[in-house]
Parts: C-alpha cells; structure tokens; sequence
C-alpha cells in the first residue's frame, strides 16, 4: 500500500495511493489530530463540532481591517445605514462561505486541491496567489496593531517603549503558535471567544459613553445616503471576508458531518455578525467622532481607567493572534505546500517571515484608511470572479461531484492550466475594476457566465470536464 507524506499531501499520487490514504482516513475517522499534522490529503478526522466551529470563526473573525472599514465610512453613511450595511454583507458573507465551502465539507479537501478542477494543477498557482497576498498584508498589518497594544502596556507599566522590539516578538509568537495546525487553533479560538466578546462589549459601550454627543451630532442626525455607496458599503465590509469565503474549504473540511446547509448558514453569519458590528461600528464611531483612525490610539483616548485600559489592550493583541491564525496563516500555508511541495510548520514560518515585509507600520496611519479601502476593493475584484468560477465548476459543471483521484493525479486531465479558469477570472476582474465601489458584485455573473461558456464549448477545455 502506497504511504503518503502527511505534511506535502497528495499531488501527483496515483489513484491507488489516494484511496488508500482515503480508506485509512475513514478508518481513523474521530481520532484525535496530532499538533501540526496537516496535509492537503482528503480530510476524514473532523476535528470541530457545530460549537466549536462557530467558536472558531467567531473568535478569527475580530479584524482591525473591519475597524479601518468603518473609518473609511465617516462621513458618507450615517449609523443606521452603517448598521444594516454590515449587517447585509454579513448575510451574504454567510450564504457564500456554505456555497464556496460545500465541497471542502463533503469531500475534505483544501480550497488548493478544490481549484484544480477549475484551473488545472499549474493554473491553481493564480488563485492561490490572488488569496495569499491579502492575507499576508492583513497578516503584517494586525501584528504591527497587536505589537503596539503590546507596546503601550509595556509602556504603562514599565516605562519600556520599543514598538519595532515587539512587533518581532509579537510575530514569533503567533509563528510559534501557528506551526501547532489546527488543533491548536481550535483551542485558542474556543477559549478566546469569550473574552473576546465580553471586551468588545465593554469598548463599545465605552465609546458611546464618552463620545455619545459627538456621535450623535456626526454620525446620527446626518442624512447619509441608501443610494451606490450604501451598498459599496456593504462590499467593503463583504471584502474583509472575501478571502475566506475563497478558501472557506481549508476551514469546512474540519467540521464534523452531518450538518445540513441551513445550520451551516447561519453558524457563520452569526458568528461574524457580532464582530463585525461591534469592530465596524466602534471604528465608525470613533473615527466620526476624533478624527483618529489608529486603533490603539483610539482605545487609549476611549478608556481613562488604568486597568481597564491595560485589560483593552491586552485583548487587542489577543484578537489579532486569534484573527491571524486563523485567516491569514492557514490559506498562504497551504498554498506554499501545493507550489513548494514543503511541509504545513515550514510553509507556516515562512509565511510569518513574509509578513515582516508588508511595511505595516505605513498602513495604520490615519491617511491609510482610504489607502486600504481601495486595496480591498482591488483585490474583491479578483476574488469575487474566482469564487464565481468555482461555484460554476462545483454545482453546474460537476454537479456536486468530484473525482479525488483525479483531482491528485498531476498528469492525469486536470494537468497543466484550464484556461477558461484564468480567462473567466480575468473577465470578471475587468467588470469589477470598472465598478470599484461594488466590485465583488459586479464580477459574480460575468465570470461564472463566462466559464460556463467555455467550458461548454471550447474545445481545449473538454479534457478538464472530465469527472
């Protein structure tokens, strides 16, 4: 019987050795899932029930970039149309994530082996770098925010002020923490979510306290609009979600089976949903009200008790270490493991060094929040026609139904690149840039529409529609 390196995965196995690790998969179904030990191999030992899987997203999902979000919208939406515009991305973020990540749930497989079929074993490297850039600039820009909550703490209680000394040891420990897989994760979203939620509660109502005239002068007794950049609105906080709702596969394939579409719906709306607001909001509101736009500096002026302050911040760090491992680790590991053939701890370290690259400390100035509301609409725009491609090719080409062997066996029909992928993606890319405020949007019909047609009937991609 053919063994397989649990860390690389399967590509470029033959069928026999896929349904042999298969078969030992089903027949080790339910044990327990050692520190580390992942591989792009079809998944069976689901690690998370429905509990812990909300847990999960919930405690991954408290991300600066939704504070930067609602910065980015001061002074067009008042805080009504603020409210349902998170609120509306947060349901459609929830609909995407059960559709994108069905097949990763049935058949346990990563978002980098799903796209093969759509994109052929080389032509995966495009999505897969389309989803690993994002998140190591979201990577970088968290843990340059967690380094200065960090920072100000030591600052408070010890006179130390060196934000660069803690932004390197910030960022080895979440590299320590992230070669640990998903086992790890689990432990540390699930015991983190409530205090995770007990602080945001907290620093919402702190704001409002202190800023609740302001607000209500700024943000509440203004007209707004309900016109293109209410729903741009919601794209942008959509976009923060964006990435995930690409390889939402790498996080279903650790639930447990048995949970049916609807239950699944709702675990991730309302799992994000409260983050989203409380981060959105709390951004919008503070932004609204001082003009500020860094997070630290906003929860420092926010706060006027000394413990609780520390307490604060303290949860900042902590929520960019639960956020980070989560989304923005996990997608560009694997796609090192597809690309490099390494194993899941090196690929996890080379990501951490990466996100020293991304210059963070340039993208939490006050200046930037624009700054990185145009990078969420550029690459949503690249994101959204991908996603469209793969829900094409999973519900209309395959019909729910995918061959494993195949989708390991690289010289087998999905070798080389399935341009109608690229093609599609492209396609839809152009539309979205051309409507940038609801670029995610925009792209979903042009893409799938255009896939589909070539899959259909273009003669070079009969091979890929092989299943």
């Amino acid at each position: 019987m053919a063994t397989v390196n649990q860390d690389v995965g399967l590509a470029g196995w033959q069928p026999d050795a896929v349904a042999a690790v298969t078969a030992k998969g089903v027949e080790h179904a339910g044990q327990h899932k050692a520190l580390g030990e992942e591989s792009l191999a079809p998944q069976q030992i689901r690690i998370m029930g429905k509990w812990s899987y909300l847990l999960a997203w919930f405690g991954g999902c408290v991300s600066i970039g939704t504070f930067a979000m609602g910065s980015s919208v001061v002074g067009t939406l008042n805080l009504l149309q603020a409210t349902l515009a998170i609120a509306i991305g947060c349901f459609i973020i929830g609909i995407a994530l059960t559709v994108n990540g069905a097949a990763g749930y049935k058949y346990g497989i990563p978002f980098v082996v799903q796209a093969r079929s759509a994109f052929g074993f080389a032509g995966t490297k495009f999505p897969g770098l389309v989803r690993a850039v994002p998140a190591i600039v979201w990577y970088g820009f968290q843990s340059w925010v967690g380094a200065g909550a960090l920072n100000a703490v030591s600052v408070s209680m010890f006179g130390f002020d060196n934000l660069v000394v803690w932004f390197v040891v910030f960022q080895l420990l979440q590299i320590a923490l992230s070669v640990l897989g998903f086992q790890g994760i689990k432990w540390l979203e699930n015991i983190g979510s409530g205090f995770i939620l007990v602080s945001l509660t907290y620093m919402f109502i702190s704001v409002i306290n202190k800023y609740g005239d302001v607000i209500t002068e700024r943000l509440v007794n203004i007209e707004g609009t309900w016109g293109l950049p209410f729903w741009g609105a919601t794209m942008l906080f959509l976009g923060i979600y964006s990435t995930m709702m690409l390889n939402v596969s790498d996080y279903a394939r650790e639930l447990e089976k048995g949970v049916k579409r609807g239950p699944l719906t709702t675990i991730y709306a309302m799992s994000i949903l409260p983050c989203t607001l409380f981060m959105g909001l709390i951004g919008l509101m503070v932004s609204g009200a001082t003009g500020v736009a860094d997070p630290i500096q906003v929860f420092s002026s926010a706060v006027d008790n000394k413990p609780l302050l520390i307490a604060t911040l303290l949860f900042i760090t902590f929520a960019q270490v639960t956020t980070n491992v989560l989304n923005n680790v996990v997608p560009p590991t694997y796609v090192l493991m597809d690309v490099f053939k390494i194993s899941f701890r090196t690929a996890a370290i080379i990501v951490g060094l990466l996100a020293f690259g991304t210059f963070p400390w340039e993208l939490v100035k006050d200046e930037s929040a624009a700054g990185l509301q145009v990078f969420v609409q550029t690459y949503s725009a690249f994101l959204g026609p991908i996603f469209a491609v793969l829900v094409v090719d999973y519900y209309i080409v395959r019909r729910r139904t995918l061959n494993l062997a195949k989708l390991y066996d690289e010289e087998g029909p999905y070798r080389g690149v399935n341009y109608a992928g690229i093609i599609a993606s492209l396609v839809g890319a152009a539309v979205a840039l051309t409507f940038s405020t609801v670029s995610w949007y925009a792209s979903l019909i042009p893409a799938g529409l255009t896939y589909y047609l070539l899959m259909k009937h273009w003669g070079a991609c009969r091979r890929f529609c092989e299943n």
